[in-house]
């Protein structure tokens, strides 16, 4: 079992930035492929991006890349969404999430992800 709490959110205008966190509770944070999902209202919950293990592969939905970067620090069981240039569409609640499987690759799949967090606002106004 692993607990996540997101924190960051927030109200920003267009073309700001924000930065997301997601702490993990347990060390062994290494072993769990990471990804941040978001669900604006009325909507499906979405994938955003995910981070391999060490770090070392991310993967991004079309309309965020190039604006979003996801990193993670083992050493502090954290993983980070950087949000730049911003756009009235990105705002959701994000959620971040972990994959136990091990898998080879990544998924996209929201169901396949284990843990989720609680969700933090982004408000980003036009």
């Amino acid at each position: 079992q692993v607990q996540l709490v997101e924190s960051g959110g927030g109200l920003v205008q267009a073309g700001g930035s924000l930065r997301l966190s997601c702490a993990a509770s347990r060390r062994t944070f290494g072993s769990y492929a990471m990804g941040w999902f978001r669900q604006a209202p009325g909507k499906e919950r979405e994938f955003v991006a995910t981070i391999s293990r060490s770090g070392g592969s991310t993967y991004y939905r079309d309309s965020v890349k190039g604006r979003f970067t996801i990193s993670r620090d083992n050493a502090k069981n954290t993983v980070y969404l950087q949000m730049n240039s911003l756009k009235p569409e990105d705002t959701a609640v994000y959620y971040c999430a972990a994959d136990s499987s091990r898998r080879v690759g990544f998924t996209t799949l929201r169901n396949e992800y284990d843990y989720w967090g609680q969700g933090t606002q982004v408000t980003v106004s036009s």
